[in-house]
């Protein structure tokens, strides 16, 4: 549709840009529900950021999203700060009120919601969870995880210095595990995950026995590229139920948009094709 001078203006920041999936994703929104608005990629340089930040609003953006390497910057650039940005330690959207910028993390609400979609049954406060990974999206699943009751939660991280902080910032019911003993901490679990990068496109494999998972147990893994990992792959053939990354990048977005655009979107099965025929 043509946009009209009253048009609403979101987009998304990052440095490079080219990458992020979110224009397409929120396109595919602003068409099916036929907004006069527009959602635009912004290749902002490190430099630029603040001023950028500052402009965007005077200029008719009702918000953007926030993609690497900006995320950690935009805590102290944004004029209000969410408790879960705050504990997360990263802002990846921002909305424009009218006492200022406020910025949030959507990353654990987009992680918690996709599974309770794929996966109605799963209870987190039934059984501990095991994060691999100390980056950002571990603690930010951490977070959401802790949030919803799970009663332990073990982190296993191949840098053990990082792991720690990461339990130490989130406090109980966060457990640091060696990575050497991964396999080992499966052991009465009701949930893994895996944040990081290990089983991505072009990456190492992720090694890890999956023998002491008890049945029944639930796999998430964030990578969406493959969509088909061969932990998830793996987990399947044991039995497991297995949750892509897709569907996490999808629900994150949700907040945002109904914030900027005023309409609560779906995530369905036309915007999983429609986000998927980027990544072929």
């Amino acid at each position: 549709m043509s946009l009209s001078g009253k048009a609403r203006l979101a987009g998304v920041i990052g440095w490079p840009i080219a990458h992020s999936r979110s224009p397409r994703l929120h396109g595919y929104w602003l068409e099916k529900h036929a907004v006069d608005g527009a959602y635009l990629p912004l290749a902002i340089a490190p430099e630029d950021l603040a001023d950028a930040v500052r402009m965007l609003p005077r200029i008719g953006f009702r918000g953007f999203n926030v993609t690497l390497p900006h995320k950690e910057a935009m805590l102290g650039l944004v004029d209000h700060v969410s408790q879960a940005a705050r504990r997360i330690g990263a802002v990846n959207t921002v909305v424009v009120r009218a006492d200022g910028l406020h910025g949030d993390n959507t990353d654990g609400f987009g992680f918690m919601a996709h599974l309770a979609q794929s996966q109605p049954g799963f209870r987190a406060g039934d059984r501990p969870a095991v994060v691999l990974g100390a980056g950002g999206s571990a603690r930010a699943i951490a977070a959401a995880l802790s949030d919803a009751g799970a009663p332990e939660i073990r982190i296993v991280n191949r840098t053990a210095e990082r792991a720690q902080r990461l339990a130490e910032t989130l406090g109980r019911p966060l457990v640091v595990w060696p990575w050497e003993r991964r396999g080992e901490a499966l052991a009465g679990a009701g949930l893994l995950v895996n944040t990081t990068q290990l089983g991505m496109s072009g990456q190492p494999r992720l090694d890890i026995a999956l023998d002491r998972l008890p049945a029944g147990a639930v796999v998430d893994d964030i990578v969406y590229s493959p969509l088909e990992t061969e932990l998830l792959a793996e987990a399947r053939r044991r039995g497991h139920p297995g949750v892509d990354g897709l569907g996490m990048l999808l629900h994150q977005a949700r907040p945002g948009f109904a914030a900027w655009f005023g309409i609560e979107p779906a995530v369905d099965d036309g915007l999983r094709r429609h986000v998927l025929a980027s990544l072929a």
